[in-house]
């Protein structure tokens, strides 16, 4: 479907039937994470709309907004075969007509990490599409990879704030068998970086095998890391330990601490993290 109009008429055709509505927000180029969020949004809903939106309010002026791979056929047939009922794939006129100039911004979790590094209009992209995604299907529950865990919070924090009567389902990284995180953008890596790029798995691997407690010190953790990003010559954009519910910095692991890496393997811009939790 093209049209904001075709889908809200499919969407409350399944209302009708007390159809339970899912909703999994993509930007393209379908791999097996994105076909997790459909499978999983297939057992817990009635009803399963996939967007399709490769949005260009969430790219940079230096970043691969032109070069982002799009494969809508093929993209159609894989969600299709995941369980989507609907795969909603609009222009950019259809999302953004003429004249629109609404953005939202979100506080307290977009200032770091890839806020920092890919500049603030990055999650005000972000969040406004999904705010978009959110008023034209109205979904029950929206389903997001945490592979994109500061998006993750930002979504939390948009739908808190705004009283938006969605249930955000955060499904585990799906990871090669070598452990690289599943991205669409693993395509610009020729056979040598996609090598070089397990390393990003293998620092989160480093940094929880010295995690033997609560008290263990970021900076233990943050320097097994970084060593085996320097064993592949990998220079991380950033490598921080936040915590995981406000990403506020923190010095020792504690209940519970979020490790994020970002780093850019030739062409490919990589982003991982994972929980560090104590032995």
């Amino acid at each position: 479907m093209r049209s904001i109009a075709d889908v809200r008429a499919a969407v409350a055709e399944a209302r009708s039937r007390d159809a339970a509505i899912g909703l999994v927000p993509t930007m393209g180029a379908l791999h097996e994470g994105h076909l997790s969020l459909i499978r999983r949004a297939r057992a817990d809903t009635d009803f399963v709309v996939v967007s399709l939106f490769v949005n260009p309010t969430q790219f940079a002026a230096n970043e691969d907004l032109g070069a982002y791979p799009r494969s809508e056929e093929r993209d159609a047939a894989l969600a299709a075969g995941a369980g989507a009922d609907v795969l909603f794939a609009p222009s950019v006129e259809e999302i953004y007509p003429s004249g629109f100039a609404t953005t939202i911004h979100v506080g307290g979790v977009t200032e770091v990490l890839d806020g920092e590094h890919r500049g603030p209009a990055h999650f005000d992209g972000v969040a406004t599409v999904v705010a978009k995604l959110f008023q034209i299907v109205a979904p029950d529950s929206a389903y997001f990879g945490q592979k994109d865990a500061q998006q993750v919070l930002v979504i939390r924090r948009l739908v808190r704030d705004l009283d938006i009567p969605v249930r955000i389902v955060a499904c585990p990284t799906v990871r090669e068998p070598d452990g690289l995180a599943m991205s669409s953008r693993n395509v610009y890596l020729d056979p040598d970086e996609r090598r070089r790029a397990t390393a990003l798995n293998r620092a989160l691997d480093a940094a929880q095998a010295v995690v033997t407690g609560p008290q263990t010190s970021a900076a233990s953790v943050l320097d097994a890391a970084r060593r085996v990003l320097a064993d592949a010559a990998i220079d991380p954009e950033y490598l921080e330990l936040r915590s995981p519910h406000d990403l506020a910095e923190v010095h020792s692991i504690g209940d519970g601490a979020l490790l994020a890496v970002a780093a850019r393997v030739g062409r490919a811009r990589l982003i991982d993290n994972r929980i560090m939790e104590a032995q």
